[in-house]
Order: structure tokens, then C-alpha cells, then sequence
């Protein structure tokens, strides 16, 4: 394909993820047909909309697919996940009608609100018209009346968990949801095509959504085309609903990310002693901040494997330590990873087959089916095991280099590249609302970078005056610990509060901070990153200030005032009276 057409159709994609060409529709008139007239109506419809991804011939392969993970539907194949029908049947038009207009949850699949009653049922009829099965009226059921959501009590969880481990739902997507499951590597759909468990940590990516509700239904139905099951025969509705509040409490009990737009950092009498790393941090509140693709620069990542990252903050008076996790599917310390390793400009066209899929933007139980995944996930190497490997040039050993681990420890061989993690800071705390480019940098405004490859386990701090120009100025100041476990990476990264030729942390103080994520075993590395924008950080006081000297203050201010207006007023009185 002519790279002005991959340009193109990366524009086209990128509409159809925020909904663009949902303009065009809102000009067609409401139909109310029967038959042809009404598949005529819904052509229109799709080809102003649908096409680009989902194809002509509705069989997936439109102008936009090969930029899109997962790929979209291909309606030919009759095969719907997100249904109210039992598990291989088709779904209701109801059910059509549903995702068109609500959309798939982190897929560039968008919703589409604005379409009326009358143009979904058209357009729905047009998107059936390319399935045979639909055609025939004994595939035609009913879908399920869903039953009034039982109390989620802390019964009826610990009920679901042990369902959840007999039913042998961890090798998947793994003991805590985090898609870490031995077979989550090895994992296809009907098409061959590999794909992932679903992120259940983090519910609010569910493409069927995420609501107790939506989770049982899934439960019941199971995912036509999938390898995730149906247990609406195969258990009572009683353990349906355990097992849907076991995975509700693995996400938090939350329906929405909440995400943060501030890290708030805890003032601490003590020392900050990387060996303490697992209790640090507990009084320190916690931020989690979205990762989307790098998509600005060559290198470009369309599908990072991270989508959200937490991160927490203490400091004293000489130290700061931030800890931040993201989940994985494994932990990859075999190869190297830097900001400043070159990618090929021919990844810049679209995903390559082997990439992984967004983590909590995969399938299992509500993700959709034409997703790929790694060639080979995991690694031979323990991530923390070698005691050797010194963090910064304080001296200090990793902390958690000695208590074991599981990063690689399930699937896959050795990635090219390494898991990696890194904090951008200005170098200078602007003295405008300007800050510098987040991408690494500008010529004017560079930025430090606090680095770390997982594998090497040694951090690095970078100077960056944009991505294509870095240099790396070695360790420095800086000390890290890191560990995966049970599908998440945990990292901690310690520095001096002050720092010669770098920006200085003060109380009651403001900073700009933006995180990358590289994923190893998604090729991730250099510009082909998951990242966030810039963010603050605050350096909260030890002791917040009392209200009440403020607000005495303020009191004896105003009966100041008052006593001098009467004094005023009197004196003025008896001015006049003379």
C-alpha cells in the first residue's frame, strides 16, 4: 500500500476512534421502511460510517483495519460476542442496537448516540444482510430476561473467588485478573487469530461494560467466536452471581478508572530506605493517570500494552521516592530497552502481526476477536535476581533483589527487548503555563528523564532536547527497586530532593511530571511507547495550618475595620453638630 494511502487510512481510523463521521448521519433523513427500502437506508448509513473499518462487504477489511487492534468486526461470520442470546446463537436486533450505540470500551470502535430509533433498526438490518444466518428464521431467539442483581455481599465474594480458582478461570486471565495466566499466551479465537484475556482489574475496559449486570450476562452467554465459555447451564444463578461479584471486587468494586490529574507526595519524618519499599508508601495517597500511544513522532505505538499506570509519592527533607505499577502480562527482563533506540520507519504503516493488544483492551470474557498477540511473551531470566546489579551509583542493591518473583515465569521465550519505565521532569521549573514538549523535550526546553531497562535493573537519567535528541548521563542520584508479581510491575525510583544542573522539589511546591511505559515483549522501545502528558506533582507540608489563626486573624481584621468606621462616623457627627 502507498504510504500516502497507510496516511490515509491512519486518518480514517483515528475519525472513526472519536466519532467524526458521526456528523454525516445526523443529515439523514429518519426512515421508516420495510424490507429493501430499509437495508437501502441502512447502507447509506454504514457506508458513511462503518465502512472505512468494517469493510464494503462487511467483512472487516476496510481502508482503516490494519492501523486498528482489535481488528473490527467482520459480520460475515455471524458470530457476536456481546449478546443477551445463549452461547452460539445470534444476537437480537436489540442487542445490534446496543453496541452501536454505546460502542466498545477502549476499541476504536466509538458510540453513536445521535443515530434515532429508526436509523439503528436500518442500519442494523443492513449489517445482518451480510451474515446467511441471519436469514434463516430457526437461528432467530429470544434473548435472556436478566434477573434483579442479588446484594453484593463479602459472602457471595469469597463464594465467586473460590468459584473463579475451580473453575480454572486463573489460567487465563490469571489469580488477581491481571491476564497473567499460563495459557494466556497460547490463547486463539475461531479465526486462529491469537488473543488475550481481559484485564479484570480493570472493569471499566470491558467491552460489554462494566456493570454487574454486564459482567453476568457475559457470564451467562459466555463470547461467541472466543475462548471464553457460557456457564448459563453449567451453574446455578446463585454461583453466576458469585463469581460476577469476585470480579467486580477485582477491580475495586469501580465502574469508572477515576482517573488523576495530580500526585499528591506525603511528607515523612523518617528515612526513605528502599528496603522498606513495601511500606513506604502506604500512608501516601494514590494517583492513576491513562496511557495512550505515542502517536505524534516516527516510531509511532497505535496499540501500547499499557493503559493506565498508578503512582505514589513521598519525600523528607533531602530524599523523594515515587513507586509507580502497571499491569503486564509478563514480566520481560531478557534483551535491552532505551529511549533512544531507533524504529524501523516500515512499524510506522500499522501494527505488526506479533504486537500485544492494549492490556485491557483485549478480549476473554468482553473484548473482541481479532486481536493479536506477542510472538513470545516471558522470559529465562529472574527480574530482580541478580544481586549485583546496583541501581544508582549510591551503592545500594535492590532491595527486592532477593525475595524471588514470577516475571516470565509462565509462556513464551526471550523478547528482543526489555520492560521499561521512565519519569520526565522539566529541567528547569517553568516560570509560565508553557512547559516543555512532552515527547521528550524541545531544543529550547529540554527535560530530564529518570530511566530504567528491567532488565539491567540500573536506572539513568537522560537529558532530552526532543526524542531524536537524548543523552544518557548515567546514573547519577539515582536508586531504584523494582519487582514484577502476579502480572504487575512495581517500580521505585529514589533521588536526592536537590540536585546539581537538575530541577529542585520544594514544600508546598509544584512540579510537571509525565510518565513512559515500554513493553518488551510488544517491541516496544524509543519512540514506540505507551506515555501520558504532562501532570503535577505536589509536595505536600508535613503539617497542614491550623484554620483557626487564619480565621482569628481575619475576625480581628474586621472588628479593626468596624471599631475605626464608628470612630469615623462618630467623630464626623459631632463635626457637623459644631
Amino acid at each position: 500500500m502507498p504510504r500516502g494511502t497507510d496516511v490515509r487510512a491512519a486518518v480514517i481510523a483515528f475519525a472513526c476512534a472519536l466519532g467524526v463521521g458521526a456528523a454525516s448521519a445526523d443529515g439523514l433523513a429518519a426512515p421508516d421502511l420495510d424490507g429493501d427500502a430499509q437495508r437501502a437506508a441502512g447502507k447509506e448509513l454504514y457506508t458513511r460510517n462503518c465502512a472505512q473499518c468494517h469493510g464494503d462487504k462487511g467483512d472487516g477489511r476496510g481502508v482503516a483495519a490494519p492501523h486498528l487492534l482489535p481488528r473490527p468486526r467482520d459480520f460475515t461470520s455471524g458470530k457476536f460476542k456481546i449478546r443477551t442470546t445463549p452461547s452460539g446463537k445470534l444476537p437480537t436486533d436489540q442487542d445490534l442496537k446496543h453496541v452501536i450505540k454505546v460502542g466498545m470500551p477502549y476499541t476504536s470502535m466509538p458510540g453513536w448516540p445521535q443515530f434515532s430509533e429508526e436509523q439503528l433498526t436500518s442500519l442494523v438490518a443492513y449489517v445482518k444482510s451480510f451474515a446467511p444466518d441471519f436469514a434463516k428464521p430457526e437461528n432467530q431467539v429470544e434473548g435472556m430476561t436478566m434477573p434483579t442483581p442479588p446484594p453484593m455481599t463479602a459472602e457471595s465474594v469469597e463464594r465467586g473467588k473460590a468459584s473463579y480458582a475451580e473453575l480454572g478461570c486463573a489460567r487465563c486471565h490469571g489469580e488477581l485478573g491481571r491476564t497473567d495466566g499460563g495459557t494466556a499466551p497460547t490463547l486463539k479465537d475461531d479465526f486462529d487469530h491469537p488473543i488475550l484475556p481481559a484485564d479484570l482489574s480493570r472493569p471499566w475496559t470491558f467491552r460489554g461494560g462494566a456493570r454487574r449486570e454486564d459482567i453476568f450476562r457475559a457470564m451467562t452467554t459466555g463470547l461467541n467466536g472466543t475462548p471464553m465459555p457460557a456457564f448459563g447451564e453449567a451453574l446455578t444463578e446463585e454461583q453466576r452471581w458469585d463469581i460476577t461479584d469476585y470480579i467486580f471486587s477485582l477491580g475495586g468494586s469501580s465502574e469508572s478508572p477515576n482517573y488523576a490529574t495530580l500526585l499528591t507526595a506525603r511528607k515523612t519524618t523518617g528515612d526513605i530506605d528502599l528496603a522498606a519499599a513495601d511500606t513506604l508508601f502506604d500512608e501516601a495517597p494514590v494517583a492513576f493517570f491513562p496511557i495512550v500511544g505515542q502517536i505524534m513522532q516516527p516510531g509511532r505505538a497505535f496499540h501500547p500494552a499499557s493503559n493506565g499506570l498508578t503512582a505514589r509519592a513521598v519525600y523528607n527533607d533531602t530524599d523523594l521516592a515515587i513507586e509507580l505499577r502497571w499491569n503486564d502480562m509478563r514480566g520481560n527482563v531478557s534483551g535491552k530497552n532505551a529511549p533512544d533506540i531507533a524504529v524501523p520507519p516500515v512499524e510506522d504503516a500499522g501494527e505488526p502481526a506479533a504486537a500485544k493488544p492494549a492490556a485491557g483492551a483485549d478480549d476473554g470474557v468482553w473484548g473482541d476477536a481479532e486481536e493479536t498477540s506477542p510472538a513470545g511473551h516471558g522470559a529465562a531470566a529472574d527480574p530482580w535476581g541478580d544481586a549485583e546489579a546496583k541501581p544508582g551509583d549510591t551503592g545500594e542493591k535492590d532491595p527486592w533483589a532477593e525475595d524471588g518473583g514470577d516475571a516470565g515465569a509462565a509462556g513464551g521465550g526471550a523478547s528482543e527487548f526489555s520492560d521499561a519505565v521512565a519519569l520526565q521532569f522539566p529541567v528547569t521549573l517553568p516560570t509560565s503555563i508553557r512547559k516543555p514538549y512532552f515527547l521528550f523535550g524541545d531544543k529550547d526546553h529540554p527535560v530530564h528523564l529518570w530511566f530504567v531497562d528491567l532488565a539491567k535493573k540500573t536506572p539513568s537519567l537522560w537529558l532530552g532536547h526532543g526524542s531524536d535528541k537524548l543523552e544518557n548521563l548515567g546514573a547519577r542520584d539515582l536508586a531504584v527497586a523494582s519487582r514484577f508479581e502476579k502480572g504487575e510491575w512495581r517500580v521505585v525510583f529514589k533521588r536526592r530532593l536537590r540536585s546539581a544542573g537538575a530541577l529542585s522539589f520544594e514544600e508546598r511546591g509544584f512540579a510537571p511530571i509525565a510518565f513512559s511505559v515500554w513493553d518488551g515483549a510488544s517491541r516496544e522501545r524509543g519512540n514506540k511507547r505507551g506515555l501520558t502528558t504532562w501532570w503535577s506533582v505536589y509536595f505536600e507540608p508535613a503539617e497542614k495550618p491550623s484554620p483557626a489563626g487564619p480565621m482569628a486573624a481575619s475576625a480581628l481584621g474586621v472588628l479593626v475595620l468596624e471599631l475605626a468606621f464608628v470612630a469615623w462616623a462618630r467623630r464626623r457627627k459631632r463635626a457637623e453638630a459644631v
